[in-house]
């Protein structure tokens, strides 16, 4: 690959690789529960907005919107956690909790998917179910669920193959990335609960 492929790589793709670059930190920041993780995904969640609407990933794009809504709320309720008990604390989510964001996320890979085909958008069906399992994983990171990290790993590794297929290298690598950090994160918050419990 020559200098000058590299510079116009970098020209045409540069709002990916910044998007790129805070999804990563943000997310390395979440697995070590600290409050400066949600603008730095504030920032990642604009960036890839922006990514997704040119690509036609229509329900990806959408994802990012409901993204900055959970990420100001995330923001808030782990400010409110720390301000109250001087960190951020995992909380337990129950069998009832998991059935029902498993469910919530069922239906809304359905609703969404039929309105994906209506608007033409790549991928619909696939890209409606890892939106709304996203959202889903989203709130339960927000409310500080350990749950969340057991399902970024799987959408996570399923978004990997849709990216390489929209020919998004840069947002697939991020991604096969966002697995690991999903693993870092769900032994992290596991050792947080276990502290928690022995505290």
């Amino acid at each position: 690959m020559s200098a000058a492929s590299i510079v116009r790589y970098l020209a045409e793709h540069w709002v990916e690789i910044a998007g790129m670059a805070t999804t990563i930190l943000g997310i390395w920041l979440t697995t070590k529960r600290l409050l400066i993780c949600w603008p730095i995904t504030l920032a990642a969640d604009f960036l890839y907005l922006a990514v997704f609407y040119h690509a036609r990933l229509f329900s990806d794009a959408l994802l990012q919107v409901f993204f900055v809504i959970f990420t100001l709320y995330g923001w808030w309720h782990w400010w409110r956690g720390v301000v109250q008990e001087g960190e951020v604390r995992v909380e337990p989510l129950t069998v009832g909790g998991w059935l029902a964001g498993l469910s919530v996320g069922a239906v809304g890979a359905v609703v969404l998917g039929a309105l994906m085909v209506r608007v033409g958008a790549a991928l619909p069906h696939l890209d409606a179910a890892l939106t709304s399992y996203s959202l889903v994983a989203s709130w339960w990171g927000a409310r500080k669920h350990i749950a969340n990290w057991w399902l970024w790993i799987v959408v996570d590794v399923i978004y990997v193959g849709e990216y390489l297929y929209k020919d998004l290298q840069a947002t697939a690598l991020l991604y096969a990335g966002l697995v690991l950090l999903a693993v870092l994160g769900l032994r992290d918050w596991q050792r947080a609960a276990a502290g928690q419990i022995a505290a």
